[in-house]
């Protein structure tokens, strides 16, 4: 098990933040093309080619592996505060694969980095006295 912080007191798993339904990244391998689903990450880097038509690329990472998520325009443009200054996102989408390779299309993202914050709180708080 991983924890956070000092192993003499770990977070109590019963005040964590609980996390979005999500597919983790090692299982993207999973769902069929096309295949609408959602995951998680912390966002690692985010790509806006000059030449890709106002597309943002982005990867994110979660405990399991790293996603690939292609940003259009339109998309952009409704959720740009979080594609911008998010630092751990949930994105829904569609899967697409080809050539070896295998992307999320974005259709909504939900900015989660506030659940990071959340965790150094229940860090710094201090453990409940045992029996």
């Amino acid at each position: 098990m991983f924890y956070i912080g000092s192993m003499s007191s770990p977070p109590r798993p019963s005040t964590w933040p609980r996390p979005p339904a999500c597919l983790p990244a090692g299982d993207l391998d999973r769902p069929p093309n096309n295949a609408r689903v959602a995951v998680a990450g912390l966002v690692l880097i985010r790509q806006r080619p000059g030449t890709a038509k106002g597309a943002i690329f982005l990867t994110l990472e979660d405990e399991t592996g790293i996603c690939n998520v292609i940003v259009w325009k339109t998309v952009y443009e409704r959720f740009r505060r979080a594609v911008i200054a998010g630092r751990c996102l949930r994105v829904t989408g569609r899967m697409q694969r080809g050539g070896g390779v295998t992307h999320l299309i974005a259709e909504e993202i939900e900015d989660i980095g506030w659940m990071l914050d959340d965790l150094l709180r229940i860090e710094e708080t201090p453990a409940e006295p045992g029996p």
